[in-house]
């Protein structure tokens, strides 16, 4: 690169013009750049290192920056203190972004919301929230738009109703307005958080929309079951101006396959390339060997997936293989299994699917094989739990645990809870438990799945008919999916489930699924 023209403050200037032009779209020319300006023995100042500094945060990279900025004596200048917190959040420092945070002298909006993001967008939801919190109290500065985008992200990821509607009412309260991206964020966290009806509210009332809002709203619907709904919503979109994404197309074909929609789910699959000249993707392709294989078409599936333009990964195998044990077709999960050990042998998930699969139609031998060669390979089952949210509390229950304080009572209530659904009919589906122990073990054994002591505790704690909104970490399982219906129906309770594919509404002895998951 020529040497610019240009002499002391203007030749600052100049790199910095072109840093900042390239620190978003070009990150790694902007680093260059910074660097031929040390080379050139050209003095940067506080505006250069915020620039370089979004520029290192893209490329995760430029730790030894901060050494360089306190040498030259700007890491008491705020601009580049706020640009410090961003990069260490952007790279997962975030000890050393609150470092920096706790050490300033002064903070403006920018440096909350940059430790709010920084917090939220690394997985400390509650942390984020407190530091809003304190924010507030301090009463200096007034959040804006970015910050509650950041604080909506955090709840989202909580999936606390409750909260959910509080930064609702504070954002109505305080009359900031309802941008398309904020609306749109609104929509998803309403979503997340188990209220499709409260994303609904937010979607009619959003002056504009664009197609990440619509999106949103369609993935909202299908993920609670509501996929007839979800489709009209995407037809809706169509007649508006608005092009759909990839994502649109990937949330639409979630709600075919949640719904059990084939036809529908070929038809938008097809328009992908007829209608609008995009390429379908890996995920999109994914998505339809999920709708057939739900749909019990496993064979179609399998070939399906053999005439793919792309190569498939583990996860579509994945797909199939769990489809073929729900409808019992061993022969084809066996051959879906040796298709995801060439690619990823060591997933626990797949061995217990199979397991599951040998169980269900009494081959205890290749189960126990199955089993052993997971103990050889070292690969250990990823224990289930389930979060419920109390008074703002968060408890955890893991399946089979007793770490709970109130473990006890819990238990003792779980049992009494048993019995009486044994009653109307509630019995324990005990064939993916060991074979080698007695019924009565293998029932014991199902009754401490992290759901079920979830649902105890909130029957011991919650005297009103509020729901009951509990989040897992795995599928839920056929055994607690007919507990949950049964206990809805004794209890007169609506429970809400939020597991890995999606959400669960009992109420009344039914489940918004149709029992179709």
């Amino acid at each position: 690169m020529a040497v610019l023209p240009l002499y002391g403050a203007k030749v600052t200037f100049a790199y910095n013009t072109l840093i900042k032009a390239h620190a978003s779209s070009s990150p790694s020319l902007a680093f260059s750049l910074f660097s031929n300006m040390r080379r050139a023995g050209v003095s940067p100042d506080h505006f250069t290192f915020p620039f370089v500094l979004k520029a290192c945060s893209r490329l995760q990279m430029g730790q030894d920056l901060h050494s360089l900025i306190v040498k030259l004596g700007f890491d008491t200048n705020i601009y580049v203190q706020n640009a410090l917190i961003n990069f260490y959040g952007c790279c997962g420092s975030v000890h050393v972004a609150f470092n920096v945070f706790e050490e300033m002298l002064a903070r403006d909006l920018v440096s909350w919301s940059s430790m709010i993001a920084s917090l939220a967008n690394n997985g400390l939801a509650q942390e984020a929230l407190a530091l809003f919190r304190q924010m507030q109290l301090d009463g200096d500065v007034k959040p804006d738009e970015v910050t509650m985008l950041s604080v909506v992200s955090a709840i989202s990821n909580l999936g606390v109703l409750k909260l959910g509607m509080w930064i609702d009412a504070y954002i109505s309260r305080n009359r900031l307005k309802l941008t398309v991206s904020l609306g749109t964020s609104l929509i998803n966290m309403y979503s997340r958080c188990g209220s499709v009806d409260d994303s609904i509210r937010v979607f009619d009332k959003m002056p504009e929309r664009n197609v990440l809002t619509w999106t949103a709203l369609i993935n909202g619907l299908a993920v609670h079951g509501r996929c007839r709904e979800a489709l009209k919503g995407f037809y809706e979109m169509r007649e508006t101006d608005l092009r759909p994404d990839h994502i649109t197309f990937t949330s639409v074909l979630v709600a075919c396959s949640h719904g059990g929609l084939v036809d529908d789910g070929w038809k938008v699959f097809k328009s992908i390339k007829t209608e609008y000249g995009m390429e379908p993707t890996v995920e999109h392709y994914g998505c339809m060997v999920d709708l057939l294989g739900r749909a019990g078409k496993l064979h179609e599936a399998f070939e399906f997936i053999e005439k793919m333009p792309y190569k498939p990964n583990a996860i579509i195998w994945r797909t199939l293989l769990g489809a073929c044990v729900n409808h019992n077709n061993l022969a084809l999960a066996e051959e879906a299994k040796e298709k995801i050990n060439q690619l990823e042998p060591h997933h626990d998930g797949d061995y217990v699917l199979l397991s599951n699969a040998y169980a269900e139609v009494g081959r205890y031998s290749e189960k126990t094989e199955l089993r052993n060669s997971m103990q050889e390979k070292k690969i250990s089952k990823k224990p289930g739990y389930s979060l419920l949210t109390v008074e703002e509390e968060i408890h955890e229950f893991v399946s089979g645990d007793s770490s709970h304080p109130e473990s006890e009572e819990i238990r003792k209530l779980l049992v009494c809870i048993i019995d009486s659904l044994r009653v109307e009919g509630y019995t324990p589906h005990t064939s993916n438990v060991f074979h080698d122990i007695e019924e009565e073990e293998k029932e014991h054994s199902l009754s401490y799945h992290s759901e079920k002591l979830a649902v105890a505790f909130a029957l011991l704690r919650f005297k009103d008919r509020r729901t009951i909104r509990i989040m897992k970490n795995v599928r839920t399982c056929r055994d607690c999916h007919d507990f949950l219906k049964h206990v809805s129906g004794k209890f007169d309770k609506e429970i809400v489930v939020r597991d890995r594919n999606r959400f669960h509404r009992f109420r009344n002895g039914t489940c918004s699924c149709h029992d179709y998951w």
